[in-house]
């Protein structure tokens, strides 16, 4: 392993979350994740939430620390399936899925759409927004919902779906992270 990242807040302040070894993983560092539930501070209590591209967890059970409904946590790689599902033993929650699947074409259809996504995919992979165009064309995203997005470059309203609109962006080192906000679609 390669240590540990913390839960900043809620119920479970201070818990500590195993970093899986895996190539690429990078989780989203403290000062980011407490601007970034800052920002949902008016939203996450009772949201049902994804966290695509899990990794560590930290945002899903920052998430789940902090008062959501529900969080989905999704990663590509076995490994940090397994070592998720071990966290969800460990921290005892029943209100948390965890599974593997290739994204975003092997996302499984969820029984009601999410409020609020959480989207840092490993940078190499180019997966960013290719996720938020299956989201959206595919029924995962409640209306409205707030997606956070993580890259390394600064990310523009004109790359995203026509009816998801950036209304916070911050640059911390490396990393570019943004909130943006999925509105209806006019008929």
């Amino acid at each position: 392993m390669q240590g540990y990242v913390r839960i900043i807040s809620g119920k479970w302040r201070g818990r500590r979350l195993k970093i899986p070894d895996e190539m690429g993983l990078r989780p989203t560092p403290d000062r980011v994740r407490e601007t970034l539930f800052n920002w949902l501070s008016q939203t996450i209590v009772g949201a049902r939430c994804l966290d695509l591209f899990a990794g560590s967890g930290a945002l899903g059970f920052e998430a789940l620390s902090r008062g959501a409904l529900q969080v989905t946590l999704v990663d590509q790689s076995l490994a940090v399936v397994k070592l998720l599902q071990e966290a969800l033993l460990s921290f005892k929650v029943d209100n948390a899925f965890i599974y593997q699947a290739r994204v975003p074409e092997g996302l499984q259809k969820p029984a009601q759409p999410f409020d609020v996504v959480f989207l840092d995919p490993p940078y190499q992979a180019n997966l960013l927004l290719p996720s938020c165009y299956y989201l959206e064309a595919h029924g995962f995203l409640a209306d409205p919902a707030l997606i956070y997005l993580e890259a390394r470059e600064t990310i523009e309203d004109n790359e995203l779906p026509p009816n998801w609109r950036l209304i916070k962006s911050k640059k911390a080192g490396q990393v570019a992270y943004h909130l943006v906000k999925r509105e209806k679609v006019s008929a």
